[in-house]
């Protein structure tokens, strides 16, 4: 492997990781910035709140491609194969580029779908019992946070169960620290009551 390679790869993997959907979606298409609305945060929830359905859902699939497309594409360019320890490390990148992204001061997203993206690609029936989880927990109680939270404890288990020891579950529970460390004001807001619910919606003001 070369290094210099090896190394180019991994900044591309996190600046695709740090391309921020969210809030290029709101610019270009609503021109307004979610970060002064909501939660303030660049993801996926957060452009549903403000945006609607039909930008939200397309910052998620965005933000689920990317990360995924930078799991399989980067190893490919970089060393003609997605198999080894490499794409573990893309994975890496990716999630560090989501949650401490240089374009916005190391502010960045809360990682979920960026997560969702890259173990799909790595491991994707650990992800998908994860995303089990997550419907679930989201279907009885409306709130998105708590079920991001849930399927962050899930996954490492899951991946722990069905592919073993190693890189990879390194990598979920790292992620999953990760996870559940930016989503702390959600915490906050559940134990008092005031977490938003799913299908609550801040209007912005028209632009300018």
């Amino acid at each position: 492997m070369s290094f210099l390679t090896g190394a180019l790869g991994l900044v591309a993997a996190y600046l695709i990781g740090a391309i921020p959907t969210g809030l290029m979606v709101g610019l270009a298409f609503a021109g307004t910035d979610i970060r002064r609305h909501g939660s303030k945060n660049i993801g996926f929830t957060n452009a549903l709140r403000v945006l609607g359905p039909k930008l939200g859902i397309p910052v998620l699939i965005v933000d689920v491609g990317k990360a995924w497309l930078a799991v399989w594409l980067v190893p490919q360019a970089a060393f003609g194969t997605s198999a080894g320890v490499y794409p573990v490390l893309c994975a890496a990148a990716v999630m560090l580029g989501n949650m401490l992204n240089v374009l916005l001061g190391f502010k960045g997203g809360k990682g979920v779908a960026a997560a969702m993206g890259v173990f799909l690609a790595l491991a994707p029936l650990p992800t998908l019992g994860a995303l089990g989880a997550f419907v679930a927990v989201l279907a009885v109680t409306r709130y998105v946070s708590l079920g991001s939270i849930v399927a962050a404890l899930v996954l490492p288990g899951l991946t722990l169960l069905l592919n073993g020891w190693g890189a990879l579950f390194l990598i979920t529970v790292l992620t999953g620290v990760g996870v559940i460390v930016k989503h702390r004001a959600n915490v906050r807001r559940l134990l008092d009551g005031t977490e938003s619910r799913l299908g609550s919606k801040e209007k912005p003001p028209a632009p300018a």
